[in-house]
């Protein structure tokens, strides 16, 4: 169903029908019964200062989730978006440094780089026919060399070297790593971010024509190139929203830390389409929304925090991850059929 199909049938069914239709009522459903139950296991887990704790893990994930999200509703995937984050913030830190400039310079070189790869895996996508899988899988195996080796060849070590007393440091951390006080509560600025690509992410999915692109090119690429949509670009433009996601958590795992681990971002990429699948994605794309992308980071933010809080053993985290996985693709899938069978 298209988005201006699914837009008219929204308008002129029950709300119950319209409710039902939700891509992401799986993931709320699951959401509350998880704040719900940690609520009730652990008591500081309703502190305020507990569920600023909880909005950051869920940002740091988040705002992957939402332009993984909208690859997946275009129907196609991305392996390399974990160590991509990790590539970003070692070239703006390497180039920094070396170059002796302005962090700002390396933040921007690393932008354009970054959007680069992004372009670079659309372009291959569209020449080569391959399977995203394959292609993105390339990538990712290719930036964890250049990772490790062009950190070793410049710094001699495993990690970049500090960046802290150079001009610029100070002001590109409050922009990515600073943390903000609301109503006395202490929030990371990831937050602000996380927000602001979900809202962005939807107006794009609900409010314009590439919103339509991209779920046509998800739910029937032959039908979509066959009315003039223009696949190649749709996908190539959602892969550098990737990049660009990478590029923000790039710069604030930098300034959060100074310094950045050659090794580190490998395995997060799964856990972005775990996120993107919770809050409602279709794996063989065309449905999803980016609120559902949300509300499966904030999944993700209150299981690994609330564990935590309830002094359960972490070691148990994966099962429930796991577990959520697969709940919530099931309840999806019942949902969207009810739906449709309401039609």
């Amino acid at each position: 169903m298209s988005a201006t199909t699914e837009e008219r049938f929204l308008r002129s069914s029950s709300p119950l029908q319209r409710l039902l239709s939700r891509p992401e009522l799986g993931s709320v459903v699951g959401a509350v019964a998880v704040f719900c139950c940690f609520a009730l296991a652990a008591d500081s887990f309703l502190r305020a200062s507990s569920l600023g704790t909880v909005l950051y893990a869920s940002s740091t994930i988040g705002i992957m989730a939402v332009p993984v999200a909208l690859l997946m509703i275009g129907g196609e995937f991305d392996l390399s978006a974990g160590v991509l984050v990790t590539s970003s913030a070692l070239l703006s830190s390497m180039f920094s440094y070396q170059m002796t400039a302005n962090v700002w310079v390396g933040v921007g070189v690393s932008l354009l780089v970054t959007l680069a790869v992004g372009a670079f895996n659309g372009v291959m996508l569209a020449r080569t026919k391959l399977p995203s899988f394959i292609i993105t899988l390339g990538t990712f195996l290719m930036l964890t060399g250049m990772n490790l080796g062009f950190t070793k060849l410049i710094s001699g070590t495993v990690s970049t070297r500090t960046i802290a007393d150079m001009e610029g440091f100070d002001s590109a951390r409050a922009l990515f790593a600073s943390t903000l006080t609301v109503g006395g509560v202490p929030v990371k600025v990831t937050v602000v971010w996380w927000l602001a690509l979900v809202a962005l992410g939807s107006w794009i999915l609900l409010r314009t024509r590439a919103g339509n692109w991209i779920f046509a090119v998800g739910g029937n690429e032959r039908a979509a190139r066959a009315v003039g949509v223009p696949v190649a670009g749709t996908k190539t433009g959602l892969y550098m929203g990737v990049a660009l996601g990478a590029w923000i958590c790039g710069q604030h795992l930098l300034f959060s830390y100074d310094v950045v681990q050659s090794g580190e971002g490998v395995g997060n990429e799964l856990i972005y389409i775990i996120a993107a699948v919770i809050g409602g994605c279709l794996i063989t794309g065309g449905h999803g929304s980016a609120v559902g992308s949300a509300v499966g980071a904030l999944l993700f933010g209150m299981t690994s925090k609330g564990i935590v809080f309830a002094e359960w053993n972490p070691d148990w985290f994966k099962f429930f991850l796991g577990a959520m996985l697969l709940l919530a693709t099931l309840l999806n899938t019942w949902v969207r059929r009810r739906a449709e069978a309401t039609k």
